[in-house]
């Protein structure tokens, strides 16, 4: 997304720096070795969403052999609630790429199959599934996770959506060699951006998605030349990213209103935060999923003006989109020409 990502930096762990930048001597650093004579690598790719696409065509792309991927299996969805397959297999059959939708890599048999393509290493972008010690052991130069966050902060399972509910404001992606911790591996490289209140989760994750993949062909290309080299995470600033929860959503108007903004954008496209408009009748609720900071005040959850302007526990927001059940997103101007709110109508 162009404007969406301006001051990248990048930079490659080693000397004697700690992955959150500081001077550390006391750190272990290591390097993976490799023999020169095999290059591209032979690859398993191991990923199930959107986010992990990009990763995949960059390693095709740049000549890598990936020996089979592993995704999640389909799931039903769409009309008919016929088996979807995930992004990472529709791109993997187009690729003719053989597929493998394990529902668990912790029987022996998993493993023998996973030992039998004869992989150099591994790389895991949002697979979804725990890989076990034995798994991680079986390619000879490891398993790289690409991880959406700047560890050791928001180690987990929603690392993007968390960096912008908690007002963070910087983010990036890191290429971790993968142990049994959850995101607690050694860390190599790294790209950071900042993060704006105008960015939903949808917009950092398209950008780090893209950030991501070209991240970790380099890691790779490094791998491949035994030059990868390895650090510690840092033990202090520890943070987790636990699983969003539907019942987080709902929208708290007594907070301030960049708060407000941030937890909107956070959970913005899904699961989307919502709030119900009182009526006469039954109260309808909407899904906001984009909005600005505003200059104006007033009782929490009242709309001031005929643009959506909502009054917060100090400051305020105008809504740019949201959704209402069972319809698509819509911009504001819409909204408001099929469903009136005007100035002292009130969002609970």
């Amino acid at each position: 997304m162009p404007g969406l990502v301006p001051g990248i930096h990048v930079f490659l762990l080693g000397g004697t720096k700690d992955v959150d930048g500081r001077d550390e001597p006391g750190h272990d650093e290591t390097k993976v070795p490799q023999d020169p004579a095999k290059m591209p690598l032979r690859l398993i790719f191991m990923g199930t969403p959107d986010f992990s696409v990009p990763t995949l065509l960059e390693l095709v792309a740049h000549g890598h052999e990936i020996a089979a991927v592993y995704t999640r299996a389909p799931k039903p969805g769409g009309r008919g609630m016929k088996l979807q397959p995930t992004p990472v297999e529709i791109e993997a059959r187009r690729l003719n790429i053989p597929v493998l939708t394990p529902k668990t890599l912790k029987t022996p048999e998993a493993l023998e199959e996973f030992r039998a393509h004869q992989a150099d290493a591994a790389v895991v972008v949002a697979y979804g599934m725990i890989l076990p010690q034995a798994i991680l052991e079986a390619p000879k130069l490891g398993c790289f996770n690409l991880h959406a966050s700047l560890l050791p902060r928001w180690r987990g399972a929603a690392p993007i959506n968390r960096a912008i509910m908690a007002g963070d404001a910087e983010s990036g992606v890191m290429v971790m060699k993968m142990d049994v911790g959850l995101d607690t591996g050694d860390v190599a490289m790294a790209e950071r951006l900042p993060v704006t209140d105008a960015m939903t989760v949808s917009d950092l994750h398209d950008a780090l998605s893209r950030l991501g993949a070209d991240l970790m062909v380099r890691a790779v290309a490094a791998l491949e030349r035994g030059a990868l080299q390895l650090i510690k995470q840092s033990e202090t600033g520890v943070t987790y990213a636990a699983k969003i929860e539907k019942a987080e959503a709902r929208i708290d108007w007594g907070k301030p209103a960049r708060e407000v903004l941030r937890h909107i954008h956070g959970l913005s496209p899904f699961p989307g935060a919502w709030s119900e408009i009182a009526g006469e009748g039954d109260a309808a609720r909407v899904k906001i999923l984009r909005c600005a900071l505003a200059d104006a005040s007033g009782t929490p959850g009242s709309v001031l003006d005929d643009q959506l302007t909502i009054a917060c526990g100090a400051g305020a927001i105008r809504i740019i989109e949201l959704q209402r059940a069972g319809k698509g997103p819509m911009k504001a101007a819409e909204f408001l020409r099929g469903t009136p709110v005007g100035a002292g109508a009130r969002f609970l």
